[in-house]
């Protein structure tokens, strides 16, 4: 085998092979995480504590926080922003303590087309920590073609401003 396309062993693996140790299987803790997002509501926001360290990292286009109060805060206000916000996971690659969570995010606008389903495409990026909570997530979804679209007023002069892009 040619050594230049040798399979490249991820960082947290090769430092737990050489402390001697195995590299943990996050894959049963990535099985919950998809569960939970699955089933968020409200009431179960009280349980964010059992899926996120204290001191965790959110991040997607809108937010920026640090903190599990702070995470609480960006997912309570989704619930008071939109109607029947959910989650539906579509995919999930694991590596090591990296995760990718692939997923639809459906729900109603409150104040605008209440009556038409949204879809936004997107995914997260979670790093687990050694218990299997996450200690940092990104999510990654394009603002303009996912949400500023579909908005009034906003969403013709964002189709406008892409056609005149790609003329």
């Amino acid at each position: 085998m040619n050594p230049t396309c040798a399979p490249l062993t991820p960082p947290s693996a090769a430092l737990a092979t050489a402390a001697g140790t195995a590299p943990a299987d996050h894959s049963a803790a990535v099985a919950r995480i998809a569960q939970y997002f699955e089933l968020l509501s409200p009431a179960s926001l009280a349980q964010l504590g059992d899926y996120y360290t204290p001191d965790a990292r959110f991040k997607d286009p809108f937010n920026a926080v640090h903190g599990i109060e702070a995470v609480h805060g960006i997912f309570a206000h989704m619930y008071v922003s939109l109607h029947e916000p959910r989650f539906v996971v579509t995919g999930r690659v694991l590596q090591g303590e990296q995760c990718f969570l692939l997923w639809d995010f459906v729900f109603r606008f409150q104040r605008f087309d209440t009556q038409t389903l949204q879809t936004v495409k997107g995914c997260s990026h979670l790093v687990l920590a050694p218990d299997g909570r996450i200690s940092s997530h990104r999510d990654y979804w394009d603002a303009a073609e996912e949400l500023y679209e579909k908005l009034p007023l906003v969403g013709g002069l964002m189709r406008w401003l892409k056609r005149r892009a790609n003329s």
